[in-house]
């Protein structure tokens, strides 16, 4: 399927963006056609330049009275045919039966030459009750919607693939969570929004029709390439057990934690999709639960690895009936191990500002990890202090031995690690930038994120604000803003995530 043609007349005025709907030409059982529950008086609280470039969206638009009524929902884009999709799921490894799009209605498109398929869909989370709500009310609050609008757009400026957020409206309207809240709508962006749970839905219904013009959808949107493929199908298995490979590896590598990896919050395009109680690794814990709600610590960072296998398992479970046998699906999966065994062990790499492969690598890895989690030392600070060490110059260490309870243990491990660098005649100056490029300065840690909700809760958006730029440069050294890469105070450890968030 070719991307939709329009003339080019960027930016648009909001009110001349072209919107279209592929997904929408998909049978009804696919989805609900509806409209957005209206939200009283509302008003903007964040968004973001750089997504508004990618459909090239006039930023101007973002000081209107329309541009928080478009994605509030309360008025509908010209072209735009709202819906919410049905998709299935495993949550917490248990069948949870049908689920779809409780609380998110899909715009539609609108062009994005950048994006693999030129176009970028909208849409709105938080937007009210659909017939996939249960009992929900289908409306997000504000303090989940600027999480998830400020991890979208950070994810992005680091490199690792994400669905993206455009904006963040607010209400006074109370909502009820754990406390009385306020509503909020996060419009996300994706060139593709199935999830592996779309696929296990149709499978688990024994809708095998309807699997097929899924999957033959897919292929044409996000994988042309492989339609013209022997076993398409088995093509595509391959390839979105791949990206979700890489994907996980990348997470790993800079600490990020999903927190609710169930099937219906895997992307089909291999993104990280479904921002709800992640979190960024700080004390560093192998073990470490960001989800509160995760009391099996099924999600915890070191399992992520082993439940993205799982979910690509279930995915190829789900396109059996495509596949026509077991081996074929089998086949198809062995691709994950190999692939996340050579990304990670690359990103371990180009994290410690080693150029060359040696065979002990792996064994330095686990030496640092293991001395690491001993100390509860902090996971971003860490590896941006490391880059300043001197080749040659023990002298200098203590900024980086500060961070130790067992320093004897981290000396242990700085002898190994100087006699690999020796090892490659590694330049200290060369290794410096090589690593601030791949380890960054900023991430958005609970407490950054919490001190701008509350802020925000209060009518001032200026920290939410400052929050994204700094987010947007996450290598830079931005001395200006040093207290937001310093270790967390000590309030933020009482600070928790849920399933709510």
């Amino acid at each position: 399927m070719n991307s939709p043609e329009h003339p080019h007349h960027f930016p648009y005025a909001l009110s001349a963006l072209p919107v279209t709907n592929r997904f929408g030409s998909l049978p009804s059982a696919f989805h609900t056609r509806l409209s957005a529950t209206p939200l009283p008086a509302p008003y903007l609280v964040c968004a973001s330049e750089q997504a508004a470039d990618l459909i090239g969206l006039d930023q101007a638009a973002f000081a209107s009275a329309e541009f928080a009524e478009a994605f509030s929902g309360n008025a509908v884009l010209p072209g735009s045919e709202p819906l919410s999709a049905v998709y299935s799921g495993h949550q917490f490894g248990v069948w949870a039966g049908q689920l779809g799009d409780g609380r998110a209605i899909l715009l539609g498109e609108a062009p994005a030459p950048g994006s693999p398929t030129g176009s970028m869909e909208l849409q709105l989370k938080g937007a009210g009750k659909t017939p996939y709500s249960r009992m929900g009310d289908g409306r997000a609050v504000l303090r989940s919607s600027i999480r998830e609008f400020l991890c979208s757009e950070a994810m992005a400026a680091l490199g690792i693939p994400t669905t993206r957020a455009l904006c963040v409206i607010g209400s006074d309207q109370p909502v009820i969570r754990e406390t009385v809240e306020t509503a909020a709508v996060v419009t996300r962006m994706s060139s593709n929004f199935v999830r592996f749970g779309s696929f296990e839905h149709w499978f688990w219904n024994e809708r095998h029709d309807e699997l097929k013009i899924l999957a033959d959808y897919v292929i044409a949107l996000s994988y042309p390439q492989l339609a013209q493929q022997p076993q398409p199908y088995h093509a595509l298995l391959r390839e979105v057990t791949q990206r979700s490979a890489e994907l996980v590896a990348q997470w790993q590598a800079v600490g990020f934690m999903h927190g609710v990896l169930n099937t219906d919050n895997m992307s089909i395009i291999g993104e990280t999709l479904d921002y709800g109680p992640f979190g960024f690794m700080e004390a560093f814990n192998p073990r470490h639960i960001c989800n509160h709600s995760d009391h099996q610590g099924r999600y915890a960072y070191q399992m992520q690895p082993r439940i993205v296998e799982w979910n690509c398992y279930a995915l190829g479970q789900a396109l059996l009936p495509l596949m026509g046998d077991v081996d074929t699906v089998k086949d198809a999966l062995t691709v994950f191990q190999p692939t996340y065994d050579k990304k990670i062990a690359a990103l371990w790499r180009a994290k410690l500002g080693l150029i060359t492969v040696q065979s002990e690598d792996d064994a330095l890895v686990r030496e640092l990890l293991t001395t690491m989690a001993s100390s509860r030392v902090d996971f971003p600070v860490f590896f941006r202090r490391l880059a300043n060490l001197k080749c040659d110059d023990p002298s200098a260490d203590a900024p980086l031995r500060d961070l130790f309870i067992d320093r004897a243990a981290f000396d242990a491990w700085l002898i190994h690690y100087r006699k690999r660098l020796q090892q490659e005649n590694s330049v200290d100056q060369a290794r410096k930038i090589a690593m601030n490029h791949v380890n960054p300065k900023f991430v958005l840690r609970n407490h950054l994120a919490q001190t701008a909700i509350e802020k925000a809760q209060q009518k001032d958006f200026s920290e939410v604000k400052r929050l994204l730029h700094i987010l947007q440069h996450p290598f830079d050294e931005q001395p200006e803003n040093e207290a937001y890469a310093a270790l967390p105070p000590d309030w933020a450890a009482s600070l928790s995530v849920s399933c709510s968030s």
